[in-house]
């Protein structure tokens, strides 16, 4: 699952540098929530990669409005190449959304000791994990956009959802999904219109591209509202989660 992110613009401005030679424009969010807007990166009618910003809630080009009703911030991968919403996009409106990090919450008795010790004592409150490449300047998740037009008013919105995926054996302490993460070569290979989602397949199965730290951080992140770099600051030892599929 991907239910919050951080997006921090100078460390994604290098990465994205990297990918497509793009600054990011921000703004930095440390506490991204779903129907927020979030700066994503698509392919433009020419081809060519351009950063725009969208509605973290997908919105189907044919719905009568937009609504929160279902969950539409995610798309389970396995399913997306035939939902009613997901499957015009996932054959034409792919999408890359860079990111910092993201949260998942776990109870602290089911979390791995890091370096031989708890990084969070066990209570039966769920303790919040920042999810972070442990060298890279960011990550790049998978995911699907569609564009909406309000016929009464002309008002377009643009939104976007996250690619899921079972979770890598060594994140399933947290939770039993995880975003699609894609290196930079899959990253392009998204992004082609010319590639057929057959050909994707390899992007969806519970690997990770990057060695990863799960940060133990304060529940001041629980409150949406919160958006400053204290919803990053540790308390407590990562636990770190090497690269491989």
């Amino acid at each position: 699952m991907c239910g919050r992110f951080n997006v921090t613009t100078d460390p994604l401005s290098t990465l994205m540098m990297e990918l497509v030679g793009l600054q990011h424009p921000g703004p930095d969010n440390f506490n991204t929530a779903p129907t927020e807007t979030v700066t994503v990166l698509r392919l433009d009618q020419a081809g060519e990669p351009e950063l725009v910003p969208m509605r973290w809630w997908l919105t189907p080009y044919w719905a009568k409005q937009p609504s929160t009703k279902y969950s539409m911030f995610n798309a389970k991968s396995e399913t997306a190449h035939k939902s009613p919403a997901f499957k015009e996009p996932f054959k034409k409106r792919r999408c890359v959304v860079p990111i910092l990090g993201f949260y998942e919450w776990q109870k602290a008795n089911t979390i791995p000791s890091a370096a031989g010790t708890s990084p969070v004592a066990a209570g039966a409150q769920k303790c919040p994990f920042f999810i972070t490449p442990s060298e890279r300047a960011g990550m790049l998740l998978a995911g699907l956009w569609d564009r909406w037009h309000d016929k009464t008013t002309g008002a377009v919105i643009e939104s976007f959802t996250v690619m899921t995926t079972a979770a890598h054996a060594a994140l399933e302490f947290v939770h039993r999904r995880q975003p699609v993460m894609l290196s930079l070569g899959d990253a392009h290979r998204w992004l082609d219109r010319g590639v057929d989602g057959e050909e994707l397949i390899d992007v969806f199965a519970s690997r990770l591209p990057m060695a990863l730290d799960a940060i133990p951080v304060s529940t001041y992140v629980n409150n949406a509202r919160n958006k400053d770099s204290r919803c990053v600051d540790p308390i407590g030892a990562p636990v770190h989660i090497g690269s491989g599929t």
